[in-house]
């Protein structure tokens, strides 16, 4: 796993300033500490930051062919090299090094820019083509590696993340008041906006090419749902055997690998799938728990690495996240309010400590309908709107819900207040809310007149409109499950997954993810993910011989923190500092009553708002690290 870095002038004369790169690559240490190396010529500059995970002598990056004339400088992993070298190999190309990085250069000499269709692994690369004066990025289909850019009329910078554009003094910071809009909805700012308005996020599955002065940039790959007809079993064999194979692809490595091990239902099926495949090397895996009882998983956890017989770490977090909180705003790069990125820090560290490459189980719950809740819900309530007439559902049960008791003590989804609500609405919209942190009509008590004025009538809702248009002939939870796919797990999860373990220069790969066997789940019934109230219900089925029961039938508890108690407890201080600060005060963005309200009414414990507190935390924070210390990344 490596950092990236890049210069591209359009009028190919201008010199790039090499010191420039040299501080962006500082910045970007932590995704590889182990090598450095730039690449100059007129008009464009490269640079890596490397990881050393397969070929740990010759895999030094930029990378050239024979002559020179193509570069590339590559973050992540591919994981069918192998077979593509030898198709290579076949039509003549000669290898130098045993690294996946250089299937990319003879792939690219070969396939052109199609390459990227043939490439099944994590990634963001770019290649440049010195003789057709081409830069050509892409990204991996699902995001697991970002890749930030900004582009104006004269040039091209990028980097693996933001805070390496940042070292470039001459940037905009002009904040993007919309990407501020969209993460109080949905605590990421996403693709293709970042939080400043000159930045951009290439999307998953997307390519950017530059040639003959015109930019072009499209999508190479999208998921298509389309069930097929075939007995439980057959689906259950075929499942069990594509993510054994999965798994298998990801354990080439030169350096010690283990496993994430939360005692959830994905990683435990990763790493029963890991073991026959070790030849007999140990297995290590890591554990993250609490002291607090209900969000401990660690039994369950211990049970799998005891069945298995895995060389098992664990750690119990305390809540002393002011130890870490900063060091984790900087990671992230931008406001990031999902709270599960301090245990994911956490566990990160710890398996740092015993391996350098970790498999985990993130997309189990996208793919196989994981989410029972809100999948269980999205679909009976989208049964109910689907039998009643529009006029009843906008003139009866809106106005019903409107006026129905607010029961703030019992979770969203069981309040009927909630469900009238959704019902009223249409469903696109309705998901809208679900996912939302800060409803519309919360926003209008807590946005102060500047920022409505400055918002005018932009709603986040649209980010996912696109994704609900493309999906629109779907069944309800193949619908959901493909806007989750594109939105939550692309923008949150992996982005959590990414930032969390680079900042302890760990390599995490999930099989799960592996897009063949996802474009496999999606050939799966809705209604063997998703059975009665049996949520993963197929999957589950492909592991009854390699899981325990108990643990097969438990309820989903998902990874979180006790972050309401902690808030109540050690963090209270901390957090009325921030909060109420003048510095936080005069960003302007709030009405200063309303933060008191939330904080108050949290302490009281009339609601717990720990999660809305804990996303205008992060807002805050990281205004201090990233916009108020911006002279710092001139160092």
């Amino acid at each position: 796993m490596c950092g990236i870095l890049g210069i591209y002038y359009f009028d190919g004369q201008r010199q790039i300033d090499k010191a420039l790169l040299e501080r962006m690559s500082r910045t970007l240490i932590h995704r590889g500490p182990d090598d450095e190396g730039f690449y100059t010529s007129s008009g464009i500059g490269l640079g890596h930051r490397r990881l050393s995970i397969i070929d740990l002598e010759s895999g030094k990056q930029p990378m050239g062919n024979e002559d020179g004339s193509i570069q590339v400088v590559f973050n992540g992993e591919i994981y069918n090299f192998l077979e593509l070298r030898h198709q290579l190999e076949a039509k003549g190309h000669v290898f130098q090094t045993r690294s996946d990085t250089e299937t990319l250069i003879h792939g690219y000499e070969e396939w052109g820019i199609a390459l990227v269709q043939r490439i099944n692994g994590m990634f963001a690369f770019c290649i440049w083509d010195q003789k057709q004066r081409r830069l050509f990025l892409a990204r991996d289909r699902v995001g697991k590696k970002p890749l930030y850019f900004s582009l104006n009329k004269d040039r091209l910078i990028f980097a693996s993340e933001l805070k390496a554009l940042l070292c470039d003094l001459t940037l905009n910071h002009d904040i993007d008041l919309t990407a501020l809009d969209d993460y109080l909805s949905f605590l990421y700012v996403p693709s293709p906006k970042t939080i400043f308005r000159n930045v951009s996020k290439l999307p998953p599955a997307h390519y950017m090419m530059i040639e003959d002065g015109q930019v072009k940039m499209g999508a190479y790959w999208d998921l298509m749902f389309e069930p097929k007809v075939k007995e439980e079993e057959v689906f259950s064999f075929e499942l069990d055997q594509k993510l054994s194979e999965a798994t298998r692809k990801r354990l080439i490595s030169d350096v010690p690998l283990g496993a994430f091990l939360s005692g959830g239902i994905d990683s435990s099926a990763v790493v029963a799938h890991m073991v026959p495949w070790m030849d007999g090397r140990p297995l290590i895996t890591a554990s993250i728990g609490f002291d607090e009882a209900r969000y401990n998983e660690l039994a369950y956890a211990r049970q799998v690495a005891n069945q298995y017989g895995t060389h098992h770490n664990e750690f119990v977090a305390q809540p002393k996240a002011l130890d870490v909180i900063e060091k984790i705003v900087w990671h992230l790069d931008e406001p990031f309010g999902d709270s599960s990125a301090l245990p994911t820090y956490y566990v990160s560290k710890l398996a740092k400590e015993v391996v350098t490459v970790a498999l985990s189980g993130d997309g189990g719950d996208e793919n196989y309908a994981g989410y029972i809740r809100r999948y269980w819900l999205n679909r009976f309530e989208d049964r109910i709107r689907n039998g009643l007439p529009s006029f009843v559902r906008r003139s009866m049960l809106g106005p019903l819900g409107h006026i129905y008791p607010k029961w703030d003590f019992l979770p969203a989804p069981l309040r009927l207040k909630f469900m009238l609500t959704n019902l009223s609405c249409p469903h696109e919209e309705a998901y809208f809310r679900d996912m939302s942190m800060f409803l519309p009509e919360s926003k209008q008590k807590l946005y102060s007149f500047e920022l409505k004025k400055g918002l005018g009538d932009y709603t986040p809702s649209t980010y996912l409109s696109s994704h609900f248009g493309r999906a629109r002939f779907l069944d309800t939870l193949s619908r959901i499950q493909y806007v989750d796919i594109k939105t939550y797990l692309t923008e949150d999860i992996l982005v959590k997954v990414d930032r969390m373990s680079m900042a302890h220069s760990l390599e995490v790969r999930s099989p799960l993810l592996d897009y063949e066997l996802m474009e496999f789940a999606a050939t799966i019934p809705s209604e063997l993910k998703l059975k009665g109230k049996t949520s993963k219900y197929i999957l589950k089925k492909s592991l009854r011989d390699r899981l325990p029961l108990n643990l097969l039938n438990r309820e989903k508890q998902g990874f979180s923190i006790p972050l309401a108690e902690w808030l109540k407890g050690e963090l209270r201080e901390y957090v009325e500092e921030v909060l109420f600060s003048q510095r936080s005060r005069q960003r302007g963005y709030f009405n200063e009553k309303s933060v008191e309200k939330i904080w108050k009414r949290h302490l009281q414990g009339i609601t717990d708002y720990s999660a809305h507190i804990w996303t205008l935390l992060m807002l805050e924070l990281w205004h201090r690290v990233f916009f108020d210390n911006r002279s710092s990344f001139s160092i």
